[in-house]
């Protein structure tokens, strides 16, 4: 080798080991080995806790990234399990003393049933599962008749109020033949608001909250808090006590065009999103009319050409990814395997948001091989962002920061 090629591979190694110095950690492996994962919980707690949900029935548990050989709860011959079915959602309650949880799964007839447990008195990393509780609805079942098998929503969260909200989808099949969303006696096609701070021995496991806005009305639900959903696939409250808004930020699964994300100001319910009268903010099926209007049209959607089944994620309220982060709010597409995050614009005056400066990170987290079918996102006690790959079985920490935010677009429709 000659002096001046040597040098210049010196050179060049230079170059490379200060690339890499200089590249941010943008995606790692947290924890690894799960069956169909659909979602990561943080154990309020204890911060070095979390909890990951497969949809075949078991919850894990996972320390410092390492996964537990014991279950926290397997529910494997309590549920049906495929498709759109199975072990859906899991939340715990904001009173850690008490020990309960809640989770959402489609029963061995297929149905939704919303059940509380308790953590085991000895044992906090597991529960017992002779503390299970289903919630007795209004129509005087303890679960939600299922018409078909998809569109069951499933997600379960807590608000910035203490109520638990409770997402649920259509009924399943194509373009909701029955109109159930904009049906005010049926609760499939809605968001439901219950305060399930009662006592153990309470027959219904919950009670409405007086300020819930159909409570009134006749004929409806008065678990009801939203109309006009079709398949929320995970929502989220804009945390206040980091600094957000408490709003509720709903990534709603469309039909055959459109993927949406609806946004409501804290406190704002008694909303109709819409379907099937409307697919995003698009006319689609109109033969019957809307339990009410207006209709709320998303503050962001795309069509199919981009993808084509939405995953919701969190406004991020984290510090890892730095500054020019804060109050994005992140999202992703199951089928494609891309992930983007929006600024969100709040008026002062109404509380409404203004979706702004579109950014895919899809390429910088390692693209959609790496990132497979994203079913979820998560959070942990820091607020730091979380990606829950279904089809790779993996839960991935998003590290910062990532790339700059781009000048505001004011993006109404990707395509």
């Amino acid at each position: 080798m000659t002096a001046s090629r040597a040098i210049a591979v010196l050179i060049l190694c230079a170059i490379v080991i200060t690339l890499v110095a200089q590249s941010p950690l943008r995606l790692r492996t947290y924890a690894s080995g799960f069956t169909n994962p659909l979602a990561m919980v943080q154990d309020p707690a204890d911060r070095a806790v979390q909890f990951v949900v497969e949809q075949g029935g078991r919850i894990r548990v996972v320390r410092d990234g390492v996964v537990a050989d014991a279950d926290f709860l397997d529910l494997r011959n309590a549920i049906v399990s495929g498709g759109e079915q199975g072990l859906l959602g899991l939340v715990f309650a904001r009173d850690v003393a008490s020990r309960r949880f809640f989770v959402n799964f489609t029963d061995r007839s297929g149905n939704t049933v919303v059940a509380r447990f308790q953590r085991s008195t000895n044992n906090p990393l597991a529960a017992d599962p002779n503390s299970r509780v289903d919630l007795r609805w209004s129509t005087g079942f303890a679960f939600i008749r299922q018409p078909f098998a998809n569109h069951n929503g499933g997600h379960l969260a807590f608000g910035p109020d203490g109520f638990l909200y409770v997402g649920l989808g259509d009924g399943g099949s194509g373009d909701a033949p029955d109109h159930r969303a904009q049906d005010p006696t049926e609760l499939l096609g809605k968001m439901l608001r219950i305060d399930v701070n009662v006592p153990d021995a309470h027959p219904n496991g919950y009670v409405i909250p007086p300020d819930n806005p159909f409570v009134n009305t006749p004929n409806a639900r008065p678990e009801i808090w939203d109309f006009g959903l079709r398949n929320p696939w995970r929502y989220s409250f804009d945390d206040p006590s980091r600094g957000g808004t408490g709003a509720l930020v709903i990534a709603d699964v469309g039909q055959n065009r459109i993927e949406e994300i609806d946004y409501e100001p804290r406190g704002r319910g008694g909303r109709n999103y819409g379907w099937r009268n409307r697919e995003g903010a698009h006319d689609y099926v109109t033969s019957r009319p809307p339990a009410f209007l207006p209709l709320i049209d998303p503050i962001f959607e795309y069509d199919h050409s981009v993808g084509a089944s939405i995953t919701g994620g969190y406004v991020y309220r984290g510090s890892s990814l730095g500054p020019e982060y804060q109050g994005r709010y992140f999202f992703a597409d199951f089928v494609r395997g891309r992930v983007w995050s929006i600024a969100l614009a709040v008026e002062p005056s109404n509380g409404e948001a203004r979706a702004s400066a579109l950014l895919e990170h899809t390429n910088e987290l390692g693209g959609a091989n790496q990132l497979g079918n994203i079913s979820s996102f998560g959070e942990d006690a820091d607020g730091e962002l979380y990606l829950v790959s279904y089809s790779r079985g993996i839960v991935f920490k998003v590290a910062g920061p990532l790339t700059a935010p781009p000048t505001p677009l004011n993006p109404r429709i990707v395509r």
